[in-house]
């Protein structure tokens, strides 16, 4: 498995965590700001971490059935998780804001879903992924994810599985510090097109 250093280098090496002044779209301002799409977009690097964090998914979750991630940053290291663990996977997508399985995918009752997103920080997509999975009469194993940015404070009860867990510090507007406010603030991220 890879370590947090290591693992950090091949984020920054794919421009998945970049530096500067970010405006997040929880409107709050931030040094860093993680991009888990250009990750994806590298295969190599990225199939370096999905079979770290695969391998620390078999050592977490010794029984599951299927994995469930939320459209659209869980999608592609769903499928990877999937594919490297021979689970079947599938996900779920906004229809007028709230989570729903289309496409034909369906969750039976009593399997063992693991929730796979990129990146957990409060935890609320994943919390709606779970109650997809209660309202099918199935049941949630735990959460993973490349990068866990919750700092113990997510919504989630279960346990999460992470490659990284990363402490990335947010101020409002009226609380930055002077190398922050020194630099122009840049709205990444795909809530705020």
């Amino acid at each position: 498995m890879l370590s947090y250093k290591e693992s950090l280098k091949i984020l920054k090496e794919a421009n998945a965590l970049i530096e500067g002044h970010f405006i997040l779209s929880s409107g709050l301002h931030s040094p860093q700001y993680v991009q888990c799409a250009q990750l994806m977009s590298k295969p190599e690097k990225a199939k370096k971490l999905c079979e770290s964090l695969s391998k620390k998914i078999n050592n977490e979750f010794k029984e599951f059935d299927i994995i469930l991630s939320p459209a659209m940053g869980g999608i592609v290291i769903g499928y990877e998780i999937g594919r490297l663990l021979n689970k079947e996977t599938i996900f779920s997508e906004r229809v007028n804001g709230v989570f729903k399985l289309r496409r034909d995918f369906s969750i039976k009752r009593d399997q063992k879903v693991l929730i796979v997103e990129d990146v957990i920080t409060t935890g609320k997509s994943s919390l709606e992924c779970s109650k997809l999975v209660l309202d099918n009469k199935a049941n949630v194993v735990g959460y993973a994810c490349l990068i866990d940015r919750s700092k113990g404070k997510s919504l989630l009860k279960e346990k999460i599985v992470s490659q990284v867990e990363i402490d990335i510090p947010t101020y409002t507007k009226n609380n930055l510090p002077n190398n922050l406010s020194a630099l122009k603030a840049v709205k990444p991220g795909s809530r705020n097109i």
